[in-house]
């Protein structure tokens, strides 16, 4: 018998782990003499780190996260989908093989109703806006609308 692990829709609230990948230096390109060279930007080194940490501390926030939180060994994996994620956004001409591999990251962390269903997760209903939403419905059966008529209008000229 197989049963669904229903995941808070409101999220998750507990602490984010620390990122767990190591910070990945960045590099530009720079010519000289016509020849190209690569040369360690720590500028750009800061920014990338900054957005996968950001990136890495909003996906914490998801319902999937705590299916994760009581998974320490998924945590790298989630780690390398940030960083191909700030890649991927700081880069917009990436290759599409790098594309593809940011929709299996997403699969398998459960990000995509697909990677969810594999994984053995839904999404709790969110019964507040539920409830919510069937009142503001009984209401609107109290109150019907008004019936509008039609009136001749004297010819004007």
């Amino acid at each position: 018998m197989f049963n669904l692990t229903a995941l808070p829709n409101e999220g998750y609230d507990g602490k984010v782990p620390t990122f767990p990948l190591p910070q990945l230096r960045r590099y530009r390109w720079e010519f000289e003499d016509k020849k190209k060279y690569q040369v360690f930007d720590e500028e750009l080194t800061d920014v990338f780190r900054k957005r996968e940490r950001a990136v890495w501390r909003d996906i914490w926030r998801t319902p999937q996260a705590c299916a994760w939180s009581n998974e320490s060994w998924r945590w790298p994996i989630i780690g390398e989908y940030c960083r191909l994620k700030t890649v991927i956004e700081q880069e917009p001409d990436s290759n599409a093989a790098l594309v593809g591999q940011l929709h299996r990251y997403r699969d398998q962390i459960g990000l995509t109703p697909a990677g969810m269903r594999e994984n053995g997760w839904a999404i709790a209903p969110d019964e507040v806006a539920q409830k919510s939403a069937e009142r503001d419905d009984e209401s609107e059966d109290d109150d019907p609308e008004p019936e509008r008529r039609l009136s001749s209008v004297p010819d004007a000229q």
